[in-house]
């Protein structure tokens, strides 16, 4: 049995920067239960950070999280790179445009609000006939997140202070026996450590179960991405995040190509999430909707699954019912842009660090985060 004093079950980003976070601290171990770390949510985002999303906690985070997107890591590596995000809206539209122009405005500086024409300058295959797109807000301050650069660093610091980050570790079984959790995987090997993290993503909840603790009625929602060719005479590479102002379509430029997702959320349970063939007909569908281009090829699709608290707020906390088990789940949509607020925030309540002021500056507060606001469910 191997033993330490954080045992963190989860390697997608949340898992990944807690532990980095935590090891200065002792002893850390994190466990991945597939092969490759990021595998399920955390390697199908978006991978953008912008203040579309979320309500204002969410928003705090990703306001805290900025520097450490901007800064490189030790090695030289760009962890983001500079990248506008523009929101779009239909004449029914107009007043959720106004609403989220308002909120954005609280964290960025880098609004500026557009009429149709300098929507289709930016965007020159935007619908802009009929009732189609009449404004947009773009937000320049926007970043494009490299997703795996974030996770080899996060894995590179958890090393580097003695840590040890373990693929191909499925849980099994969770039990408190004395002052420690024991965690046994499917092959048979054995973890122990007096406080263990749930950073499970969709299987947060039946790793609770597992552990005998309340379950907090997380719920795992699949969404729908498809890739499809750009106008050969467009270069779109420098094209923005865009995004209508309701959640109904979503369109960001990757290698040349396009990816569009119908921001579908359809209950799913935790698992390896596919596409299936209604939600990528209803994506190419809001493609031809939005834009003035006619799907003829697919050529790739996949989905994702992004797991929410009842509140849509992420969760960091001790569970109240259950010494040592701390919740750190529900980040949704939002896990990579506020990763590094949820680390901090991990940090702050399990090593003891201070709660860092830009946090209670942005409106996040411990109370905002705990587990004892959601009552358990199911």
């Amino acid at each position: 049995m191997k033993t330490a004093d954080f045992l963190i079950i989860g390697g997608g980003i949340a898992g990944v920067s807690a532990a980095a976070r935590l090891a200065p601290h002792g002893r850390t171990l994190l466990l991945e239960a597939e092969s490759a770390f990021g595998y399920h949510s955390s390697g199908r985002s978006a991978t953008f950070y912008h203040f579309g999303i979320g309500k204002s906690v969410v928003r705090g985070m990703t306001a805290f999280s900025r520097t450490h997107f901007e800064t490189p890591t030790a090695a030289g590596v760009e962890l983001s790179r500079p990248s506008a995000a523009l929101f779009i809206a239909t004449p029914g539209m107009v007043d959720g445009l106004d609403e989220l122009e308002a909120e954005m405005a609280r964290y960025s500086n880098g609004l500026e609000r557009l009429d149709a024409t300098g929507v289709k300058a930016i965007v020159p295959i935007l619908n802009t006939s009929g009732d189609g797109v009449v404004a947009g807000v773009i937000d320049r301050t926007a970043r494009r997140l490299d997703s795996e650069a974030l996770q080899q660093d996060y894995r590179a610091t958890l090393k580097k202070a003695g840590g040890e980050a373990i693929p191909d570790a499925r849980v099994v079984a969770v039990a408190r026996e004395g002052d420690a959790w024991t965690v046994t995987t499917a092959t048979g090997d054995s973890y122990a450590a007096p406080i263990l993290i749930n950073a499970a993503g969709a299987w947060c909840d039946e790793i609770a179960r597992l552990a005998g603790v309340a379950p907090l009625g997380l719920q795992p929602l699949r969404r729908t991405i498809i890739v499809f060719d750009a106008p050969a005479e467009l270069d779109v590479r420098d094209w923005p995040f865009t995004k209508t102002a309701v959640d109904d379509f979503y369109m960001l430029p990757e290698s040349g190509r396009l990816l569009a997702c119908p921001v579908d959320e359809v209950p799913s349970d935790p698992g390896d999430a596919q596409p299936e063939e209604y939600d990528i007909a209803l994506a190419a569908s809001k493609v031809e909707e939005y834009t003035s281009v006619p799907i003829r090829r697919i050529s790739h699709s996949w989905a994702g699954l992004r797991t929410f608290t009842h509140d849509r707020v992420p969760v960091a906390g001790f569970a109240p019912d259950a010494s040592g088990f701390f919740w750190l789940a529900g980040q949704g949509g939002y896990g990579l842009q506020t990763a590094p607020a949820m680390s901090a925030i991990t940090e702050a309540l399990i090593a003891g660090t201070a709660w860092p002021g830009m946090l209670t500056e942005w409106g996040v507060t411990r109370e905002a985060m705990s587990p004892e606001r959601l009552k358990p469910r199911g």
